[in-house]
Order: C-alpha cells, then structure tokens, then sequence
C-alpha cells in the first residue's frame, strides 16, 4: 500500500488542527491568551482547583510541557498556586479573576473559528465530523489504558 498524505487521515487531521489553531491564535492573541494556554484554560474554567497532575491527565500532555504552560500561565496572571487544604505537599491551581473574565471573550473567539473552519459543512457533517473525532479520541484513551495495564 503506497503511503499518500491527502489520503492519510494522521496527516489531514494535522492539517485541519494547524488550521484551527493559526485561527484561534489570531482571534485570541487581543484578549493576551495563546493556543498553549487555551486547553487549560478551558478546564479550569469547568473545574478551577485542579493539581497539575489532572490537567496533565485531561489534556494528555507531557509533565514538562504542563509544567512551562502553567510557569507562563501565572507570569501572564492567570492563576495562582496554593497549598491544597487537606494535603499541604500538593498544590492546586486556581484562576485569577482575570482569567475567568476572559471566558466568555475567549471562548467566543473559539465558538467563530470553529464556524468559519467548518462553514463548508452542513450541520450533520459538523456534528458527524465532531462525533468521528470523539470516537477516536475516546479508542485511543482506551488503547493507552491497556497498553499501560
């Protein structure tokens, strides 16, 4: 079997990602967020109070990389560290008020770039192309779970 990139879903999902973030940087670059910081602003905003550990774990990134985009994250004020409560060796990080002002604009930034990306699609191709990724992600999570079982 002869290895063709416009063919080869790795490469296009690449792609498609590379294009959603080229858009998503120049829509959230005003309100002072870039894509790094961005995934973990998004779980914070659902659940602020998360050690580093669980961001790690939701956003299925390396430890080191975490560590940097959090280093930046409170230089840029974004959050705050603080001893847990009941475990002082753990930290957890919560937003600033800052951060949670720059909810609405910043996920109304991403709300435009999906449409414009996606304006080609019809609503089920939306839903069905956000549905097929899902399921990808999902069977990877348990590919990874096994693997390490």
């Amino acid at each position: 079997m002869k290895f063709t990139k416009d063919q080869s879903p790795g490469y296009l999902v690449n792609h498609v990602a590379r294009i959603f973030a080229r858009g998503l940087t120049a829509r959230i670059k005003p309100l002072g967020l870039t894509t790094g910081t961005f995934p973990a602003l998004l779980e914070l905003w659902e659940t602020d109070g998360m050690t580093q550990k669980q961001l790690v774990e939701k956003l299925d990134i390396e430890q080191a990389t975490m560590a940097n985009t959090l280093a930046r994250m409170e230089r840029d004020g974004l959050i705050v560290r603080k001893k847990d409560a009941s475990d002082g060796r753990m930290q957890r990080i919560w937003l600033t008020e800052r951060a949670r002002a720059l909810h609405g604009p910043a996920t109304k930034a991403a709300l435009a770039e999906n449409a414009e990306v996606l304006a080609s699609l019809s609503e089920d191709e939306q839903r069905e192309f956000t549905t097929l990724m899902q399921k990808v992600i999902a069977a990877s999570h348990s590919r990874a779970d096994t693997c390490t079982d």
